[in-house]
């Protein structure tokens, strides 16, 4: 019997006619403070156990809290591989593009409502590699949009490939002798092509991370963040670094905190010291800027 029937039922058998109070809704009392802005019902997700990019979900939504933007002018847009999920699990408008393409389809976003705040979020392996190309002509033409880059040093989904960001030395699936490869820098590559906000976190420091999202999301230009974060499925499995918590603790250790590095300095070798922080912070104008400057130019207003 339900409640509204069981109330009936008292008050028919000479119990009081007032209503009893309705019945609290267990979904409103055990709701996170968060599932506004998650797609609850895409919940679970498909990351591994102890994968850093559902911590760099977590502190992005707490970034956009925090940046006073109202949530109806984000769009996130991701491409193919792990942390080409995020699109599907924010409670915001989103697009998951196809392998490589989130950066110009970030940008027609961008050029057709520049109010606007359009936000990049995949991996390196999607940014960097096949989508290296727009990723250097975006930081060179200063888009005004925010890219975070979830660097976890593999191709993850597929099979745990030899990624543009694969330490030297490292092992893989398609390196087993070890990476014979250069890998980038990627902040250097960036903040080289014309990068306006840089920065490099890992999964580690979820503050710093944040108030790095709250900088990038309030900056006028290509604003640009790498998360370094842990594999623990194929990337450690492959060179024998432990589990997640391994990996995280060896962040602990071995990240140095240098505001202002010279990014060309701040490569990543295999199991070795990883310079963390805010590396550009600087203003110059975007290209809708210099395209509206330049079009008054040549009509002569």
């Amino acid at each position: 019997m339900n409640q509204k029937a069981a109330t009936a039922a008292g008050a028919g058998a000479g119990g009081s006619d007032t209503a009893a109070p309705p019945a609290p809704d267990v979904r409103e009392a055990h709701a996170h403070p968060k599932d506004r802005l998650l797609r609850s019902d895409r919940l679970p997700h498909i990351w591994c156990p102890t994968c850093g990019i559902g911590t760099c979900v977590s502190s992005f939504v707490e970034a956009i809290e925090e940046s006073g933007i109202p949530e109806e002018r984000f769009a996130v847009v991701s491409g193919i591989g792990c942390t080409g999920r995020v699109a599907g699990y924010v409670n915001l408008d989103s697009f998951h593009t196809t392998h490589g393409r989130a950066i110009p389809f970030a940008t027609g976003l961008h050029l057709a409502n520049p109010k606007l705040k359009v936000v990049v979020f995949s991996g390196d392996g999607d940014l960097v590699a096949i989508g290296g190309n727009h990723l250097i002509h975006a930081a060179r033409r200063n888009i005004d949009i925010t890219i975070i880059c979830v660097n976890n040093f593999i191709y993850g989904m597929t099979g745990g490939q030899l990624a543009p960001t694969t330490p030297h030395g490292a092992r893989t699936t398609t390196s087993p002798y070890g990476n014979s490869e250069y890998p980038f820098n990627v902040p250097h590559l960036v903040a080289s092509c014309g990068a306006t906000y840089v920065a490099r976190w890992t999964a580690l420091h979820v503050r710093r991370m944040k108030q790095a999202m709250v900088a990038a999301l309030s900056h006028r230009g290509f604003s640009f963040i790498e998360v370094i974060a842990p594999c623990s499925t194929l990337y450690a499995r492959k060179n024998r670094l432990g589990t997640g918590t391994d990996l995280m603790k060896f962040y602990h250790d071995n990240c140095e905190v240098r505001h202002g590095a010279n990014t060309a300095e701040i490569d990543i070798g295999f199991q070795e010291k990883i310079v963390v922080g805010k590396f550009v912070d600087i203003e110059k104008p975007t290209f809708l800027d210099r395209m509206g400057a330049n079009l008054a130019q040549r009509r002569g207003r």
